[in-house]
This record gives structure tokens, C-alpha cells and sequence, in this order.
């Protein structure tokens, strides 16, 4: 058991009611959390690194506080991942009715088979960075110099992400 951390987890849907999804996701983490959670609003993105014609995402970042190991906290994630419909293997960016990733864990740097924090590709995604600026724009990740505002300030990623008008609580 660690000590209590704040925990930020991605969330994206680009299969069925998106929306719902990410609702759904939001009851799943609440119940994980040790403390209050932050939410930020939802985004439509353009698909990244997927087949052409893949539908666009919806997505959200919230942050929880828990002191629960981030490895068990990552295995009950996929296991929610799999009641909403994703499939237990799948190929890479394929469209899946739920996605959630674990982002950071505090100032904890971890590298196994299983999980690496910070999420090693989350600075270099806008559809990560514009919804995690809504809740921490001060953060600095552990290993970082800059917050997450001033990453997504420089990004060069130019994939479409837009701001929606519903919220997930």
C-alpha cells in the first residue's frame, strides 16, 4: 500500500454512445478515488495513429486521489474497459467503446512490462494535454521542468480537438 497520490486518468471513447462511455467511466472512477474528483470538460478529437474512416474520440481527463498500487489501480481499469465492450486483445488504435489510460501517479517514475509514469506519449497528445490543462495547468510531471500548460502551448501536434458543450458530472 502507498501513500495517497493524485492519479490522472485518461479517458476516450470512439465506438457507440461515446458519451455514455465516458459517464459510465466517471461513476467506475469516483468509486476509486480517495478523495474528491476533478473532471475536466469533454473533447471531440481527431483520431491519432488510426485507420482512415476511424470515427473521432471523444475525450477527458480526470484526476482522483488514491493510495492504491498504480499496477492493481491499471488491472481493474482494463477490467472496466472490458464490461464496456473492449475486447481483452485488440490490435493498436483500433476503435474500442472505452479507453482509459493512467497518466501520472504524484511524482512516482515507473517502468515496468505492464506500466510506465508518466504515460511516456501524454506530452506529445493534445487530446491529453487540452482536457489536463482544464483541471492541473500547473502541474509539472515528474522528470519535467515545464507544466502541462506551457507543454501544450509549444505541441506540434495540430490534431482538431474541440471543446463540447456536455459535461460528464
Amino acid at each position: 500500500m502507498t501513500s495517497a497520490l493524485r492519479v490522472g486518468i485518461g479517458l476516450g471513447s470512439n465506438q457507440g454512445d461515446r458519451l455514455d462511455h465516458l459517464r459510465s467511466a466517471l461513476l467506475w472512477i469516483e468509486k476509486q478515488s480517495d478523495g474528491p474528483v476533478k473532471c475536466s470538460g469533454v473533447y471531440e478529437t481527431d483520431p491519432v495513429g488510426c485507420a482512415p474512416d476511424t470515427p473521432a474520440f471523444l475525450n477527458a481527463v480526470c484526476e482522483i486521489v488514491s493510495d492504491r498500487d498504480p499496477v492493481d489501480l491499471l488491472r481493474r481499469m482494463r477490467e472496466f474497459e472490458r464490461q464496456r465492450g473492449r475486447p481483452a486483445t485488440y490490435a493498436r488504435n483500433a476503435p474500442r467503446p472505452l479507453d482509459l489510460d493512467l497518466l501520472y501517479a504524484g511524482d512516482l517514475i515507473l517502468q515496468t512490462p505492464e506500466l510506465i509514469l508518466p504515460h511516456p506519449r501524454m506530452l506529445e497528445r493534445r487530446f491529453v494535454l487540452q482536457p489536463l490543462c482544464d483541471i492541473r495547468p500547473d502541474l509539472t510531471l515528474p522528470g519535467q521542468t515545464r507544466t502541462v500548460a506551457q507543454w501544450l502551448v509549444s505541441l506540434k501536434d495540430d490534431t482538431m480537438v474541440r471543446r463540447r458543450p456536455e459535461i460528464l458530472k
